[in-house]
């Protein structure tokens, strides 16, 4: 359940000491997040690696509280890859659990909270139940109009390249001539979202990993050698403070205003 706006910075906190320091104006409109570390969390723990996913589930509902909070107009969460399917089947069956009582339970915060849920990816692949409890929040917040958050399941970048290019040479009257990349960008899972400004990336791994590979060409990433269960709404406010401090120039000599 999200917090009154008003009490969700503690008087006197490194929470408050670092919302001072953001420009409110200068916000980066789409944050994406590679969600890194439940495994090694519950490693350090002597847990097992569902106990990782479920602490991890926890950092998942303060970020995009927090995110809300802030006013971050798209927030991507890097939720299950397509390579995920090679982890232990029951470990991959905990994490659609977590996603089943997600969607059955606290669909209702984004309800109250104005709140639209987006998913990417090859979801004719999810499980039924999975398909079908999304289908059904996703209608119930197709007309919020606060803050989007868009979740990559069963999402590679490579696999959206190629569903791209599938989609494209089946169009009637498709003429590679003409392609160019606006034209590019509609074929992929969400044309109408904005490229991510900002890209969070947990565990302190120094790759993408497939993640919106098209998408990132410019974006801002910022790394955090915290375990993603251990990822807290400081942390965000670093990680936007830091956006914020860069000169953002997309190959020209002179930085572009947000």
């Amino acid at each position: 359940m999200f917090k009154d706006p008003e009490g969700f910075i503690e008087t006197g906190s490194k929470e408050e000491e670092l919302v001072k320091q953001i420009d409110f104006t200068q916000l980066p409109h789409h944050v994406a997040v590679i969600m890194d570390g439940n495994g090694r969390w519950a490693k350090k723990r002597y847990l097992p690696r569902v106990e990782g996913h479920r602490a991890g589930a926890k950092s998942v509902r303060e970020v995009v509280e927090t995110a809300a909070w802030v006013g971050i107009e798209y927030l991507t969460l890097y939720a299950f890859s397509k390579e995920n399917w090679k982890r232990p089947k029951l470990e991959v069956a905990a994490l659609w659990k977590f996603m089943e009582d997600y969607l059955k339970k606290d669909y209702k915060v984004l309800l109250e909270n104005n709140l639209r849920l987006q998913v990417i990816g090859q979801i004719q692949g999810l499980p039924f139940v999975i398909h079908k409890e999304l289908n059904r929040v996703m209608n119930l917040t197709r007309d919020n109009d606060g803050m989007v958050i868009i979740m990559a399941l069963n999402y590679g970048g490579r696999a959206e390249i190629v569903d791209a290019i599938k989609k494209l040479t089946k169009e009637k009257d498709f003429e590679p001539d003409a392609l160019d990349e606006k034209k590019f960008s509609e074929m992929l899972y969400a044309p109408d979202v904005p490229d991510p400004d900002l890209l969070i990336r947990t565990s302190g791994e120094l790759r993408i990993s497939n993640f919106l590979l098209w998408q990132i060409a410019y974006s801002e990433i910022w790394i955090t050698k915290e375990l993603w269960p251990d990822f807290r709404k400081r942390h965000f406010f670093e990680a936007v403070i830091d956006f914020q401090r860069r000169e953002r120039r997309f190959g020209d000599i002179r930085p572009k205003k947000r």
